[in-house]
C-alpha cells in the first residue's frame, strides 16, 4: 500500500523551527508500505525555517501577521496531486498543523488553544476522498 506521510514524521528537517518529529511507529511502515513524503508548507513555497501560523477559518495567517493561505493552498493542491499521481490509499500527517492537522487545530491566536477543525491539506485530501489519520491515531493494524 501506498501511504502519503507529512516529510517531518520521517525526519526531515522542514518544520516552521527547522526540526523534524521523527515517529518510530510510521518509519517502521515503510517495511510494509512505500512512504511517499510530502510537506505542503515547504512544497507551497515557504522558507525553513518560517515564522510560525495558524489557520483562523479559511485564512492563514503567520505570527508576524502575514496572510500566508496562498501558499498553504498551492502546498495542498500539490500535494493532493501528489497522492493521486501515486495512488495513495491514505495519508498520516502531523497532528495540530495547519496545513496537516486533522481534527483539532490551533485557533489563530497563537494562544496554545485548541479546536476542532482541519488543517488546509487534510481538509483538501478528505473532500478528495483520501483518509487522512494524524500520528497519534492513525491504525497501527496497516
Amino acid at each position: 500500500m501506498k501511504i502519503l506521510v507529512s516529510r517531518c514524521l520521517l525526519g526531515y528537517p522542514c518544520r516552521y523551527d527547522g526540526a523534524s518529529k521523527p515517529n518510530p511507529a510510521i518509519l517502521a511502515l515503510s517495511e510494509k508500505h512505500t512512504l511517499i513524503p510530502v510537506c505542503p508548507e515547504c512544497d507551497g513555497g515557504l522558507p525553513t525555517p518560517r515564522v510560525p501560523a495558524e489557520r483562523c477559518g479559511e485564512r492563514v495567517t503567520n505570527q508576524n501577521g502575514v496572510d500566508v493561505t496562498r501558499e498553504y493552498t498551492l502546498g495542498a493542491k500539490i500535494a493532493l496531486e501528489t497522492a493521486r499521481r501515486e495512488g495513495v490509499a491514505l495519508a498520516i500527517l502531523k497532528a495540530r498543523s495547519p496545513s496537516c492537522g486533522h481534527g483539532e487545530i490551533y485557533d489563530g491566536s497563537f494562544s496554545h488553544t485548541l479546536i476542532p477543525g482541519d488543517g488546509v491539506t487534510a481538509e483538501l485530501l478528505l473532500k478528495s476522498g483520501i483518509p487522512v489519520y494524524t500520528e497519534e491515531n492513525f491504525p497501527e493494524s496497516i
